[in-house]
């Protein structure tokens, strides 16, 4: 490998669950040398089961994408360097969002939410984001995701009684307004500029965000001059930070960090 990579990471937590979600990924990457952090969302610091008993929440309602990609951008210009971001789903088009600002020594997306200009009509993601979306609802409610919705959107494949584990661990509410904001300039990402490596992977089992729409972010960028791969592992869905294959995951993105130039 050519530079000296930092010793920061940040993960970046995306919508529906709560950022414990990272805890091992955070406790694995420690293990290897790593300062990781794991920044909760605002207004969402609380426990999964005190934030689902919070809802209807106003505050969490309110959250937009613009606002928290600038909160993460303040949280990493604090940083003592340029640190590595890890993002999931939104988080992972946040990671997008702040690599196009210049943040970040190199970033990961694990099944990002496509920039604006993205889109498929799979029925899948369509029946996943449905209920997120909200039409017809009050955006000053937050909605959380029922069971069936869960194990659809999220663990699909999964075993029963696994699925109601993660779904009481993690499932919490969330903003409607920041899922729509997902396809306004808020989310714009100007895919020819240069920007730090990029690495984006998919899940052949994803429901929430189809394999096809992850290949089509990354084939945005084929014009940006700079380091932009791609990866796609079988079986994995939504919930691919939990399932019991995370390690061959963030094992992948450790090798590709070490082989960057």
């Amino acid at each position: 490998m050519g530079k000296t990579l930092p010793k920061t990471v940040v993960f970046i937590t995306g919508a529906f669950v709560h950022h414990s979600c990272w805890d091992e990924w955070k406790n694995y990457f420690k293990s290897k040398g790593y300062h990781a952090i794991a920044p909760p969302w605002p207004h969402k610091s609380a426990s999964a089961e005190a934030l689902r008993n919070s809802h209807p929440s106003k505050n969490i309602a309110g959250n937009r994408l613009a606002a928290l990609t600038d909160y993460y951008d303040n949280i990493v210009k604090q940083l003592p360097e340029k640190p590595i971001l890890i993002g999931h789903s939104i988080g992972g088009l946040i990671v997008q969002l702040l690599l196009q600002r210049g943040l970040g020594f190199a970033g990961v997306a694990i099944h990002s939410v496509p920039p604006q200009g993205i889109m498929t009509f799979k029925f899948s993601f369509l029946k996943a984001g449905w209920g997120p979306l909200g039409f017809f609802t009050s955006t000053r409610k937050s909605f959380l995701m029922s069971f069936n919705q869960w194990k659809y959107a999220f663990t699909n494949g999964m075993d029963c009684d696994d699925q109601k584990e993660a779904y009481y661990q993690f499932a919490i509410p969330e903003s409607k307004l920041i899922v729509r904001d997902t396809i306004t300039k808020a989310a714009k990402v100007n895919f020819e500029n240069p920007h730090a490596p990029l690495l984006l992977t998919s899940g052949s089992d994803d429901n929430t965000i189809p394999a096809s729409l992850n290949y089509s972010n990354y084939q945005k960028y084929k014009n940006s001059n700079s380091i932009t791969d791609y990866a796609a592992f079988k079986g994995r869905n939504h919930f691919v930070l939990g399932q019991p294959t995370w390690k061959e995951d963030a094992d992948y993105i450790l090798d590709w960090l070490t082989k960057l130039p």
